[in-house]
């Protein structure tokens, strides 16, 4: 299958970077592609051979002597920032010196080039403070996953899903959604499991579709995710900077590129973001990373999207229940909740060390706990 009409050059980068990476599994990026192997070692040869002009013509700044600040240099500065309006010295010095530019000067001095020709707000300056958190430990171990609010579209409006890899800060999602259910969050998750793989776990907030009513409940979408043995977590209550790579991510996101987007239909948003997540992934020196661009970091997972799901299986030793329509089961002549997001589904019950407690599990998750010595609750 060819690659896809809209945006070929970003799907040439985006397999391009992919398969440069340290242990890339390059028959398999070519399936998820929708490629073949012929195609992919033909873009990677011309990449090598010519870097980024090899996959499409693209003028070429030309290397400056030194000297102080020339005005070649200087242009060179205010085209990148025209380019991204909202970067800094340090990201644009970065950028610079990636294109392999002679004579690129310190920040500071860009910094100065920009407040010079008064493409500076002291205001907003002052906002950037860096965020501080957790890390997890190698890409693909935790994916964060949000919607950043909605804006009036073309026709109706736009809700824009973010998902992003914690450890990279790559960018595995940007999806111009004309609404925020399940079904299609979940159709867009099918094609990013395809492309890049599953993830070890997942982040995400306490409302729809995946928390029920702003509750860190199970949902129908995330119980699909646990089924494809994708963890599932929830940012605590009226906590989103739980969330906060993606949180910071998206204050980036409206800057940048969200604020070009209003008033466009959907196809022409998507297009934008399309070619924004390109620029952000392997161009844009990102400070948490030393200023390197986020695919320095990102490796493809290993865990391939299952197209079939096997049927569920539990041990030998395990007490399997039918979950109810009413999402409770039934255990010891007595009736527990488990989630109306489980009817249907089978669960198995494992006793712990403390006398008359049990652990539910669906599939190989612990989604519950109950415990006989407790009054019976009210259904």
């Amino acid at each position: 299958m060819p690659w896809k009409e809209m945006t070929p050059m970003s799907q040439r980068k985006d397999f391009v970077s992919l398969a440069l990476t340290d242990g890339a599994n390059m028959a398999r990026l070519c399936r998820r592609f929708e490629i073949s192997r012929k195609i992919g070692y033909k873009w990677l040869s011309r990449y090598r051979q010519g870097g980024e002009a090899g996959l499409k013509d693209r003028s070429r700044r030309p290397h400056h002597s030194p000297g102080e600040t020339p005005e070649e240099m200087v242009a060179a500065v205010l085209s990148m920032r025209a380019a991204h309006p909202a970067w800094g010295g340090r990201k644009i010095r970065a950028r610079l010196r990636a294109e392999n530019l002679a004579g690129v000067p310190a920040a500071s001095t860009i910094t100065e080039i920009l407040r010079r020709h008064g493409l500076l707000d002291p205001e907003e300056s002052a906002k950037h403070k860096a965020w501080q958190r957790f890390e997890a430990a190698a890409p693909n171990d935790l994916w964060q996953m949000a919607f950043k609010g909605d804006f009036e579209a073309a026709a109706g409006r736009c809700h824009p899903l973010t998902i992003l890899d914690d450890h990279s800060r790559y960018v595995l999602g940007l999806e111009a959604c004309g609404d925020e259910r399940r079904e299609t969050v979940q159709q867009r998750l099918t094609g990013i499991f395809r492309r890049y793989g599953l993830p070890r776990r997942m982040l995400m907030d306490n409302g729809p579709p995946w928390g029920t009513e702003g509750q860190a409940e199970y949902s129908g979408l995330t119980v699909w995710l646990l089924r494809l043995g994708v963890g599932v977590s929830h940012s605590r209550v009226s906590h989103p900077q739980t969330l906060g790579k993606d949180e910071r991510f998206h204050r980036t996101l409206k800057a940048e590129v969200l604020q070009y987007c209003r008033g466009l239909d959907l196809e022409r948003c998507q297009a934008r973001l399309d070619t924004w997540r390109q620029v952000y992934n392997l161009e844009r020196p990102h400070e948490a990373l030393g200023l390197a661009a986020p695919v320095s970091r990102y490796r493809e997972s290993t865990r391939n999207f299952p197209e079939t799901l096997p049927p569920l299986e539990y041990g030998p030793a395990d007490i399997v229940r039918q979950v109810y329509a009413t999402g409770r089961i039934s255990f010891h002549n007595r009736s527990f909740r488990v989630g109306k997001a489980f009817r249907g589904e089978s669960v198995a019950l494992r006793p712990t060390i403390t006398d008359g407690l049990w652990e539910v599990f669906f599939a190989e998750h612990r989604i519950a706990r109950i415990n006989l010595r407790e009054p019976a609750e009210a259904e």
